[in-house]
């Protein structure tokens, strides 16, 4: 009955709810739950709203926003691997890859070739849009994990200076602002005891 580019978008959409069964490391905030892939797609889309103005350049905000919301479609098929998970990291580009060839593949062609290169933009980290969005998806999770009292941090035995290492530079590359923010909440974090 409906045309068959109707039918791919669709069927993209109806896998796109898988995003709610990848459970991240992060727990939200007022519940004791693991936060889901869809939760923390949708808050740093809320955050490129809010917090653009303190990218470092001028940035597309909508185009930040559709980075963010697909930034992490591929864990559909290849998992959420834990940031801090050295052995997980040895394969994930392989897997994310083999994820996106199928995933993306699921729409029509003009729009497996935008979502993709979305997606491979933000992995890239190479423009503005895409340095900020690294950079809200850097902060995210620390925020959270802080406010949390440290739990994810403390339950893997997580340092002062793999929080560090792993989340200051690429914060700041995408805004001044946020990195010293981060680096205020690492500060506040070693200092309440949530990392070694």
């Amino acid at each position: 009955m409906h045309n068959e580019r109707f039918q791919q978008q669709i069927a993209f959409l109806l896998e796109l709810d898988k995003l709610k069964n990848i459970y991240r490391q992060t727990l939200v905030l007022h519940e004791d739950r693991a936060e889901n892939d869809a939760e923390h797609s949708f808050h740093l889309a809320i955050m490129a709203c809010i917090l653009a103005e303190h990218a470092n350049e001028p940035v597309d905000v909508l185009h930040v926003m559709k980075m963010v919301l697909v930034h992490d479609v591929v864990e559909i098929d290849a998992g959420d691997t834990y940031c801090y998970d050295t052995k997980g990291y040895e394969d994930k580009a392989e897997r994310e890859q083999k994820a996106a060839d199928r995933l993306f593949a699921l729409l029509p062609e003009e729009q497996e070739r935008e979502f993709r290169g979305l997606w491979e933009e933000f992995e890239e980290k190479a423009t503005p849009e895409a340095k900020f969005a690294n950079a809200l998806d850097r902060i995210q999770p620390m925020l959270l994990n802080y406010k949390k009292g440290g739990i994810s941090w403390m339950k893997h035995g997580i340092s002062e200076q793999q929080v560090t290492n792993r989340n200051i530079p690429t914060v700041s590359a995408g805004s001044d602002t946020i990195g010293e923010f981060a680096a205020e909440i690492i500060k506040a974090a070693k200092d309440a005891g949530y990392l070694q």
